[in-house]
């Protein structure tokens, strides 16, 4: 689909996804949510792409849900702008290759939910996270989902009951955030991260994400017992094997390119 709202590049393995509102920091609004949604669905089927990077254009990554269109509906219709956030949250999360946001500026509301649903982060010194619903009589209680997942229940809560923001630094000592940078190195960085990532085997890489997310949540008993069918079943692959066998021979291991882990 031709897109209105965000721009697609593709470099290397590597894809990169920028939102492109940047009179309204990029914030979320119904059509915007629909063309990330399909974007990222769309690369998610990509043999050629192993990373994608979400980046935000002007001053601020994403400062959440676009309030002009939430004012003055039912309830059908908040139902379906909330009900289409998770599907971009799920799906960020579902696709085979890892999803890393490139943050700066501001990151609230939806737009912490967004960058703490991404499976990376990498964010500049001057960023800033929030959840702020409380502020306005509206409660963040969806990206509260995701934001107590990155951080845990008590700075969850401090976020969500205050609505304060948290700077890049104590984001990433609560676990929110992988890397904090200069802001002139922020492209640098997220790219270097990428590359990294898309140095491993794309099919092991596919698996291992979506074996993360699935163990996440299970009591430890259920964890193991679903890691060791994964990591034995995995084992049998070609590129299990040829990563053995080149890390015994001291040399770098070939992927198989034909088992990319794509529908």
């Amino acid at each position: 689909m031709p897109y209105e709202h965000i721009l697609r590049s593709q470099d290397d393995g590597i894809a990169t996804v920028t939102m492109n509102r940047p009179e309204r920091r990029n914030a979320l609004s119904e059509p915007h949510m629909e063309e990330l949604i399909d974007a990222f669905r769309a690369i998610g089927k990509q043999r050629e792409t192993s990373v994608v990077v979400l980046a935000g254009n002007g001053p601020a990554f994403c400062a959440g849900h676009d309030l002009r269109e939430l004012t003055g509906r039912d309830v059908v219709f908040y139902r379906r702008i909330f009900d289409l956030c998770t599907e971009l949250m799920e799906t960020i999360q579902s696709i085979p290759q890892p999803v890393i946001a490139r943050v700066h500026g501001i990151a609230t509301a939806a737009g912490c939910q967004l960058a703490a649903s991404c499976d990376l982060v990498v964010a500049s010194e001057d960023s800033r996270f929030a959840t702020p619903g409380v502020k306005i009589g509206l409660f963040c209680t969806t990206p509260m989902v995701a934001l107590t997942r990155s951080v845990g229940r008590k700075r969850a809560l401090e976020m969500l009951l205050t609505g304060e923001p948290v700077d890049a630094r104590t984001a990433a000592e609560w676990g929110l955030v992988n890397r904090v940078v200069p802001a002139v190195r922020l492209d640098d960085e997220t790219s270097s991260l990428a590359r990294q990532v898309a140095g491993a085997s794309p099919l092991t890489v596919a698996i291992g994400k979506q074996a993360f997310y699935a163990q996440i949540d299970l009591d430890q008993p259920k964890a193991y017992a679903y890691a060791v069918e994964v990591m034995a079943a995995t084992s049998q692959l070609p590129d299990a094997q040829e990563g053995m066998r080149a890390f015994l021979e001291k040399r770098k291991p070939n992927w198989d390119s034909s088992g990319r882990g794509r529908s």
